[in-house]
């Protein structure tokens, strides 16, 4: 089976390359490309390759930009360094993501991934690239501004409990109790805030996970989490929402 590694660190494409040998002997490594120009260039004229490892940063520009210009129908795992929370998109229309520097098990993973993968339904789509490029480098809000009065406050994100949706009003809430209108809708909201750090635990809350203090199993499969400033019967968090939680948790 071909590999070609897009690597513009030498170093890390030789430990991918030994590491491929070691864990898989069918694996060929048959190229290394350092840079999106002479990815470009190769690919224009095909690829015989059933496997591309692709990193992100490349000395030139972003791996992206090679799947813009060139139509590329192989898989694709990914080697990066962004965090795990970043390349969770990639998951969508690559084979998988690695997290440099590379381990044995989980190249083990990938590549037995891969080979249960359908290829055709499965490989990368240069279409995609834009909405995953925006996906990774989406920024979070890192504060709100909201009126109190004749007065504006920034409110730093890291300073909210909780938001809570209340009479038409979405309210941020923070540790002191105080409680502060924003203009936007609670679905607005879970959007602008880093899912790591809230979870829309029931219709009308929106939690931090700094904010609780403890979590109780409830009645009909429900769970009672116990945080300050927030009233019990906000506290619970859905049925339909419990196993989501719970990984959340667990992150």
């Amino acid at each position: 089976m071909k590999v070609i590694i897009i690597e513009d660190e030498k170093l890390s494409a030789d430990h991918l390359a030994n590491l491929l040998a070691k864990t898989d002997s069918g694996m060929k490594v048959v190229d290394t490309i350092d840079s999106v120009k002479k990815a470009v260039e190769m690919f224009s004229k095909g690829i015989d390759a059933d496997l591309l490892f692709v990193d992100i940063h490349l000395a030139d520009g972003i791996s992206f930009d090679i799947f813009s210009k060139v139509n590329i129908d192989v898989p694709v795992i990914f080697t990066t360094a962004f965090d795990k929370y970043a390349v969770q998109a990639f998951r969508v229309n690559s084979i998988d993501y690695l997290l440099k520097p590379v381990g044995r098990e989980e190249l083990t993973t990938a590549i037995e991934k891969f080979k249960k993968l359908n290829q055709k339904t499965r490989q990368l789509l240069p279409e995609n690239i834009p909405e995953i490029f925006a996906s990774i480098n989406k920024q979070y809000k890192n504060r709100f501004m909201v009126k109190m009065g004749d007065t504006i406050v920034s409110l730093k994100t890291e300073e909210i409990a909780h938001f809570i949706s209340e009479d038409g009003l979405v309210l941020a809430a923070v540790g002191s109790g105080r409680r502060y209108p924003v203009d936007y809708t609670l679905d607005q909201v879970s959007g602008l805030v880093s899912p790591d750090r809230f979870f829309r635990i029931n219709r009308k809350v929106l939690i931090s996970i700094d904010s609780i203090q403890k979590v109780n199993s409830y009645f009909n499969g429900r769970l009672k989490i116990t945080t300050a400033g927030m009233q019990e019967e906000d506290g619970i968090v859905s049925r339909e929402r419990v196993s989501d939680f719970k990984q959340w948790l667990d992150k």
